[in-house]
């Protein structure tokens, strides 16, 4: 049997301008996937596509739904989700669930305002939220006012641990030299991230690390942050880097922020903050802790920049 080609978009997310934020490929499966789409499959794409995150959805239908016991409103639209780096899965990526849920949304694949996705890290909501307020809708006529939109996602917050000396590599000449003020690393079932933070938002904009040296520390990753120059309209600055994934630094990275925004909060004493992801693309992200639930809301824009179809 012929495989039917398969449609993709690629969407930069956490921006609002094209060739800005973090790229990811979204890929639009049948509901019943076809023979050969499997694992080994979607990896071999995301290797093809050669981006921080390619992500396939899938949808999930009432029946389905309703037999998993999932949310049985049926104003949600429901999707499984999967994302891969070009080397592996991942359980958790913000940047490629808000770029899936604005093709969602931009294309009226998703009906309604709300959509629940499937992933391995439970249930994840993706929210439309309408940016433009106010305005006389007689102007967009040619359906424009759609457009301007957020997204928000609601993420599950995840733990910060303090360090033991036995886990705190030689990060000063990783960082040549750059002034340490603490590091923490983030809780997870496999190996986190570390923490690291700076003390101050142009030292992390400004930071050249070594790679090599980054891919000797414990964990997946290293989190760069550190407070936000004073009048620049944010709260704090964030860099990520990944060698080990084969991602040296990624652009934007909203699933970091499940970690630093309970880190932040308790140092800033705040639940609403505002994160500039100062790589050379850059981000931005606007962060809600709810310290009941410990849930994460992290907001972004998002804009598509590629569509095709994948042929193989």
């Amino acid at each position: 049997m012929v495989k039917r080609p398969v449609k993709y978009c690629v969407v930069d997310a956490f921006t609002d301008t094209a060739f800005k934020g973090n790229p990811a490929a979204v890929c639009l499966l049948e509901e019943e996937e076809e023979e050969g789409r499997d694992k080994k499959w979607m990896q071999a794409v995301a290797a093809e596509f050669n981006l921080s995150e390619t992500c396939f959805l899938i949808p999930i239908s009432s029946t389905e739904s309703d037999a998993n016991d999932l949310s049985n409103d049926h104003s949600v639209s429901r999707f499984h989700l999967r994302w891969f780096t070009t080397v592996a899965e991942v359980k958790l990526c913000g940047h490629a669930t808000l770029a899936s849920a604005h093709v969602l949304f931009a294309s009226r694949l998703a009906r309604t305002n709300v959509i629940e996705f499937v992933t391995l890290s439970g249930v994840l909501i993706a929210k439309r939220v309408p940016t433009l307020t106010n305005v006389d809708a007689s102007k967009f006529s040619d359906g424009k006012l759609e457009e301007h939109f957020s997204i928000e996602l609601d993420f599950p917050a995840i733990p910060v641990l303090e360090c033991e000396s036995t886990d705190i590599p030689s990060l000063p000449g990783t960082l040549n030299g750059a002034s340490i003020v603490n590091i923490s690393k983030t809780a997870a079932a496999d190996d986190g991230d570390l923490i690291v933070e700076l003390s101050s938002g142009k030292t992390v904009a400004d930071l050249r690390p070594q790679l090599d040296e980054i891919r000797k520390c414990p964990g997946i990753g290293v989190i760069i942050t550190g407070p936000a120059p004073d009048g620049s309209g944010f709260d704090i600055f964030t860099r990520y880097f990944c060698p080990k994934l084969k991602i040296n630094e990624d652009p934007v990275t909203g699933s970091i922020h499940c970690a630093l925004m309970p880190y932040w909060s308790k140092k800033l004493g705040k639940c609403d903050l505002v994160a500039y992801q100062a790589s050379p693309r850059g981000g931005v992200l606007e962060l809600h802790l709810d310290e009941a639930t410990q849930r994460v809301l992290i907001r972004g824009k998002a804009v598509a920049v590629m569509e095709g179809s994948l042929l193989a």
